[in-house]
């Protein structure tokens, strides 16, 4: 099964984006210290843009996220668990992650979050590497 078969149901891509932005939300209020602070302040700048676009963001991004994911996700369907896979691959799957969204930034431009990304690119990599084990669980609900 290809991920990007998901994306083509606006119900499931919707879902999988609030599920995602559920996920980013208790993942950044869980960040103490200086860099937790600033991770802070600009994702809530960031809300502050509008109550859905966290959402949207991220179903913009699904399409070439999950077409970037499906690869690492196929070698995890044939290991017997894509989740599991993902999790023990947690840096490949950050890696594969921010590649399609610095594809996104970077043929987008800047503004305010695009040089939000760019000043904390270095320290987002650590948080996506913590996150993939949910991640990996939210798109395995949603790929069922």
């Amino acid at each position: 099964m290809q991920l990007t078969d998901k994306i083509n149901d606006a119900t499931a891509r919707t879902n999988l984006a609030v599920d995602c932005t559920q996920l980013i939300d208790d993942h950044v209020s869980a960040k103490t210290g200086l860099s937790g602070m600033a991770l802070k302040t600009a994702y809530k700048v960031i809300k502050g843009l509008g109550t859905d676009y966290i959402p949207a963001a991220i179903n913009r991004l699904l399409p070439e996220t999950l077409t970037a994911l499906n690869p690492i996700w196929v070698e995890g369907l044939q290991q017997g668990d894509p989740v599991d896979y993902l999790t023990q691959n947690s840096d490949r799957t950050a890696d594969i992650i921010l590649s399609a969204t610095d594809a996104r930034i970077e043929k987008n431009g800047g503004g305010f979050v695009g040089s939000s990304y760019k000043q904390l690119r270095k320290s987002i990599k650590r948080d996506v590497v913590e996150a993939v084990p949910g991640l990996a669980k939210i798109i395995d609900k949603h790929a069922s």
